[in-house]
């Protein structure tokens, strides 16, 4: 346990000095928020064994609610925030009010489905603005930095990520996480034992919906924008493929997920236009029109490589097995 406080702490440390060696700060929040997000999800695929395909409507209610409060309403940044990630819990407290009720894939498209309801009104809701979104959010201040600067905003948008990120480590190493596990393994024998298995299962839902509409409220901020593919169903699909490529119900695996597709989703140009250079052949150039190619050739490798997903393999390789569920 020691050895896994120092490691995140070291982390943390790298991570706060990316921009001292260059990093873009941009690209390195939009990472954090993505990391969030999966890690979100995958405390209720990952640790409760439900698989949602309609968490993208928690993203992009929150994005849509933080930017409406700060663009329309003139409220202060902490108050957005905290507006935004609100509306995503209640969007999550009667999603899950109807969707717990099933389980499987009755489960995953009544997810969908109200998603894409609420997707379907973020497309016509006039303060939404359609499908040019909301754009000029105002970032303001924030503990008496100016979020307008790209370096403050990325501190702010790192401590929201450990917060987020500590949460969920405390709640699945917490007695209520064990009984999520439980659930997830064997939940006949969780009622046998008296847990109420419903109201378990909301409250992990509300929790997941809860920090994802964290990410995508911080998200606002970072782009100074909500637009609608954050709502879309592509979205959904995005957050499970970040999940298994870096390792279904492991804490870090999620992180290493996101990290993956935001940096093939931005630099898989740059490396086809190097490959075109480097070998004299002009096909490479398209890999930057071809980036849901790639992610999926990507995606199948690891499936066929790593079943586990890359972190998940690796504890099981090299870990021993009662140590993969704290990590």
């Amino acid at each position: 346990m020691k050895r896994q406080y120092i490691g995140y702490a070291l982390a943390v440390i790298i991570i706060a000095l990316l921009p001292a060696m260059g990093a873009y700060p941009i690209f390195v929040m939009n990472v954090m928020c993505y990391a969030l997000f999966a890690c979100a999800f995958n405390l209720l695929i990952g640790y409760t064994g439900l698989l949602s395909f309609g968490h993208a409507a928690f993203l992009g209610g929150a994005a849509y609610a933080t930017g409406l409060s700060l663009a329309t309403w003139g409220w202060p940044t902490a108050g957005g925030l905290l507006f935004g990630t609100a509306v995503a819990a209640i969007m999550g407290l009667i999603m899950g009010v109807l969707a717990i009720r099933r389980s499987g894939i009755y489960f995953a498209m009544i997810t969908l489905a109200m998603a894409q309801m609420v997707f379907f009104f973020f497309l016509q809701a006039h303060f939404t603005g359609g499908e040019d979104g909301l754009q000029g959010i105002p970032r303001g201040h924030l503990f008496g930095l100016d979020l307008s600067n790209d370096l403050n905003l990325y501190y702010v948008v790192l401590a929201i990520f450990v917060l987020g990120y500590a949460l969920i480590w405390r709640t699945v190493n917490s007695p209520f996480g064990q009984v999520l596990k439980a659930i997830r393994e064997n939940e006949p024998r969780a009622i046998s034992l008296g847990y109420n298995v419903d109201n378990f299962k909301l409250l992990a839902f509300v929790l997941s919906a809860t920090l994802a509409g964290l990410a995508g409220a911080t998200k606002s901020l970072v782009f100074v924008s909500a637009t609608l593919s954050d709502a879309t169903w592509q979205m959904s699909g995005l957050v499970i493929l970040m999940t298994l490529i870096g390792g279904l119900g492991t804490l870090t695996g999620p992180v290493v997920g996101a990290f993956i597709v935001v940096l093939l989703e931005n630099k898989v140009g740059e490396l086809g236009r190097f490959l075109a250079q480097a070998t004299g052949m002009p096909g490479f150039r398209v890999l930057g029109e071809s980036v849901t190619i790639v992610i999926g050739l990507i995606f199948i490798v690891c499936v066929m490589a790593f079943r586990r997903g890359i972190i998940g393999e690796i504890l099981y390789r090299f870990r021993p097995k009662k140590a993969n569920a704290t990590l």
